[in-house]
């Protein structure tokens, strides 16, 4: 399926949940936070129905993500379910990584392909700073399990200036010690992101180049996802940019996101898109929700305004939107 900007949209982002075992401080406040309840969130069934008839549609690919994902029960079921959808392709996990070491197992079986582990210091004290309540060994013994099991790991990493940004270079030489990804993702300013300020990737590329002499561009495939590559000389992973900020790269945005309440995002931004909850609960038809998801992402927008003013600003936190 195709947007009116010629686009090709085959990635659908679910956010199971907003809730969270961490409290990232660019993420959501660290306290009196209000969460959905169970019965505002879709429900399993109501997320397969989705997913059928965005397949039909054209998705290939889904992600879960939140919130935190994991903290989800029933997440293990839906995914073996979702995994026998005929035509989605591949299925993937945005994680914060604290519960994953004793899930991703059974999360593999279930059909399972890779997960970004959100990660955003290797330093035990910062990571605390900047989760405010989460154990760092946790997700660093998660990082190993999924390599022994074949995983394929990407780590998301925001620096941001005075907290976390003299750990690029540790950052970049994880990429010579094990098989992963790691790519640095601008700061986006929502909800309370937008109190901090993030390091710009031009910034983090000039420090790589400065230290290391001998790397190559991995030539970018759409289909991979936004991130552009460069790859240190014997390194196992490879280091990634995500750079919505400073290069913006909605030309070649495939993606629309599913929020926690059944709400259907057609770009990060924008406060706009179509509850899909309301309709499935309101006794819509099958035709009624594929023709819905049809128009949604027919209309999506050409790019995002978040460096300009605009009155449909999306207002919620990164963990109510999914990450």
């Amino acid at each position: 399926m195709k947007d009116k900007y010629g686009r090709e949209i085959d990635y659908l982002r679910i956010s199971l949940t907003d809730n969270c075992n961490l409290r990232c401080i660019y993420c959501m406040e660290e306290k009196n936070n209000t969460f959905l309840k169970k019965e505002d969130k879709l429900t399993n069934d109501e997320i397969y129905k989705i997913v059928c008839e965005s397949a039909k549609l054209g998705i290939k690919k889904v992600r879960f993500t939140g919130g935190e994902p994991l903290v989800r029960k029933d997440i293990v079921e839906l995914m073996q379910r979702i995994n026998t959808i005929q035509g989605i392709e591949e299925i993937y996990l945005t994680t914060n990584g604290i519960l994953l070491e004793e899930n991703v197992e059974i999360l593999a079986k279930a059909g399972l392909k890779g997960v970004n582990i959100s990660l955003d210091s290797l330093k035990k004290e910062t990571f605390k700073r900047l989760t405010r309540l989460g154990d760092l060994n946790k997700v660093l013994a998660a990082i190993d399990k999924c390599i022994s099991l074949g995983i394929k790991v990407k780590l998301n990493t925001v620096m941001i200036e005075d907290i976390n940004d003299d750990e690029i270079i540790d950052f970049v030489n994880l990429t010579l010690q094990k098989p992963i990804d790691v790519r640095f993702i601008e700061l986006m300013p929502i909800g309370v992101g937008s109190k901090y300020k993030g390091i710009n990737n031009e910034v983090i590329i000039d420090i790589i180049k400065n230290n290391y002499k001998d790397f190559e561009e991995v030539k970018r495939i759409k289909s991979g996802g936004p991130a552009t590559y460069i790859k240190l000389k014997d390194a196992k992973g490879k280091i990634g940019f995500i750079s919505a900020i400073s290069n913006c790269f909605c030309e070649d945005c495939n993606r629309i996101r599913l929020t926690p309440e059944g709400f259907l995002k057609q770009c990060l931004h924008f406060n706009y898109g179509i509850d899909l909850k309301e309709l499935i609960r309101k006794g819509g038809s099958d035709n009624e929700l594929s023709l819905a998801i049809e128009n949604s992402i027919f209309d999506k927008p050409e790019k995002h305004l978040f460096m300009q003013k605009s009155n449909d600003k999306e207002l919620k936190f990164m963990n109510q939107i999914g990450g």
